[in-house]
């Protein structure tokens, strides 16, 4: 065989593989460190997180602070200590309850105070065990979320309303004259049906929502891995927008007529560049690497708004039956970084995630 084709054959085999496509780039300079969690201390920081007393969807009993620890653990031959979000399957008889006093399919979730919008996230985690790697019910998962709820009277809520320029009838979800304001992005979330090859790697932007699945490889294995993801934001210029087509309010623009085409913003405000001249906040996308390999991108619904990061597991209904007694998700170490992009929307969501449930799983009203 000859040199020249030796070295054609080199380059195309490089050039099928993902991770030399789409490596993962070069911090920006202006790129900086907001959140560094290795848990060194052995202690979760209550200025930093906490845990959610939370039920989601159906055929579940929800995630509970007592599913969440420190444990000490390995990581390339050396001891560390890992952040650990048990999960507690169909066979457990031991003595935590989640919602209604139920012992079966009870997570653990932990949430960051801080607020982030575009960055990298970088994570080191491990899913099951060696014995136990994929185990089927359970739904481990690493993901941003925002959530704020306007409302008007019912009878008002097909319209824009002068008294509340944040409500957008088009962001009606769930209940007439309550719009959601929301924005979440998986990177990824494993375990639907079972399925832990291709977990799914999600945006939600209010009312719209994409769900995409990538192939992962052999990345649930019962050893830590990195993961990593880039969210994007941007500012996109919107033509035709004159001042009495919006409302201000918190320091962003609003839509505030059905005359401007619901697709142009979804839902998102607009900042104000001159008279009659506006552009639209807008992320623009979300890329996912594990071991530095390219895993995919979200082009579609990705949000713009801040929103906190989420660390667990929980046990839905669609992720099948759980035929065992106690799994988990463990975190070795959390970095996230902020780009501070033109598209990013802060201090619009700010809220924590309420609890909808007590220590003995009665459930909480809502208010």
């Amino acid at each position: 065989m000859s040199l020249k084709t030796t070295i054609t054959k080199a380059f195309l085999a490089l050039a099928v593989l993902p991770a030399f496509s789409n490596p993962i780039p070069l911090l920006p300079e202006k790129a900086t460190l907001t959140l560094d969690e290795n848990w060194s201390s052995g202690e979760i920081d209550s200025k930093t997180w906490y845990s959610l007393r939370k039920q989601w969807e159906e055929g579940n009993a929800g995630v509970v602070p007592e599913n969440v620890s420190m444990v000490e653990d390995t990581l390339d031959g050396k001891p560390i200590q890992a952040l650990r979000c048990e999960a507690h399957g169909d066979r457990y008889d031991g003595p935590i309850v989640g919602l209604q006093g139920e012992t079966k399919r009870v997570g653990g979730v932990l949430v960051s105070k801080q607020h982030f919008a575009s960055g990298r996230f970088q994570i080191v985690a491990k899913i099951g065990s060696k014995d136990a790697p994929r185990p089927k019910g359970m739904v481990p998962a690493l993901w941003t979320y925002g959530f704020r709820i306007v409302k008007v009277d019912a009878a008002l809520s097909d319209d824009f309303q002068a008294t509340e320029p944040l409500y957008h009838p088009y962001l009606q979800k769930w209940l007439k004259g309550n719009c959601f304001y929301w924005s979440e992005i998986d990177f990824p979330e494993y375990g639907k049906a079972g399925e832990y090859q291709t977990p799914m790697y999600n945006t939600f932007l209010g009312s719209q929502k994409d769900s995409l699945t990538f192939d992962v490889g052999d990345a649930s294995d019962g050893n830590y891995h990195t993961y990593t993801t880039d969210w994007r934001t941007h500012l996109v210029p919107l033509k035709g927008i004159k001042d009495s087509d919006v409302r201000e309010s918190e320091g962003f623009y609003w839509v505030a007529t059905k005359e401007v085409p619901f697709e142009s913003t979804f839902g998102n405000p607009l900042k104000r560049l001159g008279k009659d001249d506006y552009a639209v906040y807008a992320g623009k996308t979300a890329t996912h690497w594990i071991d530095g390999r390219f895993i995919g991108q979200n082009t579609k619904f990705v949000p713009c708004m801040s929103a906190q990061l989420n660390l667990g597991v929980w046990l839905p209904k669609w992720a099948g039956e759980a035929d065992w007694k106690v799994s988990s998700i463990q975190i070795a170490s959390v970095k996230v970084w902020q780009y501070g992009d033109p598209g990013d929307v802060l201090n619009f969501l700010t809220d924590d995630i309420e609890d909808n449930f007590k220590v003995d799983g009665s459930p909480i009203p809502p208010k």
